[in-house]
């Protein structure tokens, strides 16, 4: 079957490409609200884009009001967030952390995250997270009425000790991270059950 995304409506658009664009990271944005709050929201639009800078991004569409969501409003006011990422255990709690709360509430006193002060921005990062960035706003681009691009360049990187393969050279053991990612509708999946090929050669 071929199909012309132009001629779907948006709802159509987003069930075609999320569930077929998986498994998605899933970056566990943490601002600072205008009262100091903390604010915490999921996003699975997400992933790395660059290592020279270090760059990562995320896109967030507006409140059905036309209004930004809080993620999107810190972040223009602050030029700073942390990503988060999740791990198993901590599913269940960015799970509810997606509710609609009302502007300005503290989804981290909600969901009772435990966070803790980051090291070069004045946002919160969460204590447990297997792997936090900490991020300078990079660049934003308004894709169009309903949506943002946030492009954030990483100051600080902050990994679960346990998850340190080795020091010299610097390597991760990915699956003690025990990350989840998004699949389609309200489905999500760990990442433990891994696979690996050898590099393709010409030979």
């Amino acid at each position: 079957m071929k199909i012309a995304l132009d001629s779907v409506d948006a709802g159509a658009r987003y069930r075609l490409l999320a569930g077929t664009i998986t498994p998605r990271p899933i970056a566990w944005i943490s601002t600072r609200n205008p009262d100091s709050g903390t604010n915490l929201a999921p996003y699975s639009f997400f992933n790395v884009i660059g290592t020279t800078p270090p760059l990562l991004a995320f896109s967030t569409n507006r409140r059905s009001t036309g209004e930004p969501k809080d993620t999107c409003s810190n972040i223009l006011r602050t030029g700073e967030f942390v990503v988060n990422l999740v791990s198993k255990p901590q599913a269940e709690a960015m799970n509810f952390s997606a509710a609609p709360f009302p502007p300005g509430v503290s989804e981290a006193a909600r969901t009772g995250i435990a966070i803790c002060p980051a090291d070069s921005i004045s946002v919160h990062r969460l204590e447990e997270a297997p792997a936090s960035f900490e991020c300078h706003l990079w660049k934003a681009v308004e894709l169009s009425e309903e949506m943002t691009l946030i492009i954030g360049k990483i100051i600080v990187m902050h990994i679960m000790d346990a998850a340190l393969a080795s020091m010299e050279p610097l390597r991760i053991c990915n699956e003690r991270l025990q990350l989840v990612g998004r699949m389609h509708g309200n489905r999500y999946i760990d990442t433990q059950n891994s696979y690996a090929m050898a590099p393709a050669t010409l030979d």
